[in-house]
């Protein structure tokens, strides 16, 4: 379930929070006047997630790439680059 905290608590219990996203490896949401507003959480946990973000979009270029037609077989890719290794 997710922990959900009003605003004034970013101020009044910064560190109770910080823990809170190190210790549970998830995101804190922050409310301002009962709506949501902000999601806080660890630079590890946001690393994780843009590292996760990144990896979708390369595969979805990839994917595309292969419609497409644009990409090449494995081996072929393989051999350009030994060979492009060994000419330096």
């Amino acid at each position: 379930m997710p922990t959900i905290r009003p605003s004034v608590d970013l101020r009044n219990s910064y560190n109770e929070i910080s823990k809170m996203c190190k210790d549970q490896n998830e995101p804190v949401f922050i409310t301002k006047n009962g709506h949501g507003d902000l999601a806080v959480m660890s630079m590890e946990l946001y690393h994780q997630m843009s590292g996760r973000q990144e990896l979708y979009a390369l595969i979805d270029e990839g994917l595309e790439a292969a419609k497409s037609g644009k990409a090449r077989p494995y081996r072929e890719a393989m051999a350009d680059i030994r060979k492009r290794i060994a000419r330096q």
